[in-house]
């Protein structure tokens, strides 16, 4: 039989086995997840122009004459009159469907903690050239025919179909989508203007940028179809730099905008960004969600000094109120639009001075 002493000495070196084991799987995990082997794999093949279309990602515009209020719809172009349930959109993590208004003018109607950022992130990046939604928000919508059963958000809408603090998205008439396109692999890859986009992302503090939010839009046209390429889903912007556990925290949120690092490192030639970061640890334990989310890191490394000077210098044309604007379009309160346009400026003046 085992002796006291010899029974202690057996739980101590099995529990001594049982921490290592602990401690190997951390490392093993650890090891996984470096950059050496997570970005080495390349996703998907990407998607190219058709034939007869030509690609779009930027056009040069006059950023100082941009109305940031009211973005590329302007006011024209505003939601108005009566609103009819058409169907839900069932993808994604928000509560979203769509509406037809009274002239026959269809509408996606976004839901919670995105609504806000989603408007203020399509303002800026159309500010200088790049191609976004026609996004307003709305503080309070009733819609008819709300369905009493939906898959997500039935409890934020009042019984007479009101409901507060949306986004809606106008569907235009001469455009549709056709697909996404890919980060690793695009038409515009390694140019100046796709870079810039990448720096955008950084400073929006866009951290969910998997393909799939990226849309190829063809528009109609009388000499040829155009396909315009541009970052389709601007929800998880102005939070935290990676994936939080809250979305309270990691879109809109203006502490945790505030707070958060946004050029991490500068070379002669390049400069690395803080956006994409780690999602929080916790995601380990949904280790291919951390790891998809790791690979994304990517996008904000290695991009030459000169691309990311230029997007500084393309912003510096905006004024003060042009920034402010485009907070303001969201809804947010007047401490709150102060508060996110002054690191808006901040982070531009860092761009500027690579």
């Amino acid at each position: 039989m085992m002796t006291d002493l010899n029974l202690r000495r057996f739980r101590h070196s099995r529990s001594r086995s049982r921490a290592a084991s602990g401690y190997l799987l951390i490392v093993l995990s650890l090891a996984i997840l470096s950059p050496q082997s997570v970005f080495a794999s390349d996703p998907s093949d990407g998607t190219v122009p058709s034939a007869g279309s030509s690609a779009i990602l930027w056009n040069k515009v006059d950023v100082s004459s941009r109305n940031l209020f009211y973005g590329p719809g302007g006011k024209d172009h505003e939601p108005h009159g009566k609103m009819t349930f058409s169907e839900e959109d069932k993808s994604g993590s928000n509560p979203k469907f769509d509406v037809v208004d009274q002239d026959g003018t269809k509408w996606k109607v976004k839901m919670a903690v995105e609504a806000r950022p989603e408007t203020a992130a399509s303002r800026l990046l159309w500010a200088i050239g790049f191609f976004s939604n026609e996004d307003y928000f709305v503080h309070e919508l009733k819609v008819d025919g709300v369905p009493a059963q939906l898959l997500r958000g039935r409890e934020k809408i009042d019984r007479d179909g009101t409901m507060r603090d949306v986004r809606l998205k106008r569907y235009l008439d001469n455009e549709k989508k056709i697909g996404s396109w890919h980060w690793k692999k695009n038409p515009f890859a390694g140019s100046r203007e796709f870079d810039g986009l990448r720096v955008m992302m950084a400073l929006l503090n866009n951290w969910d940028l998997k393909d799939v939010n990226n849309g190829i839009m063809e528009t109609k046209s009388q000499t040829s179809p155009h396909q315009i390429y541009l970052v389709s889903d601007l929800g998880a912007t102005f939070g935290t730099p990676g994936r939080s556990l809250t979305q309270k925290k990691s879109k809109g949120n203006l502490e945790q905008y505030r707070r958060s690092k946004f050029i991490s490192k500068v070379t002669d030639e390049q400069v690395d960004f803080n956006v994409p970061g780690r999602p929080s640890f916790i995601f380990v334990f949904g280790l291919p969600t951390y790891i998809s989310r790791v690979k994304m890191g990517w996008i904000g490394k290695n991009i030459p000094r000169s691309h990311a000077k230029w997007v500084g210098e393309e912003l510096s044309k905006l004024s003060h109120e042009q920034i402010r604007d485009a907070f303001r379009s969201a809804g947010y309160t007047p401490e709150e639009v102060e508060g996110f346009a002054q690191v808006v400026e901040t982070r531009i003046g860092e761009l500027k001075k690579l």
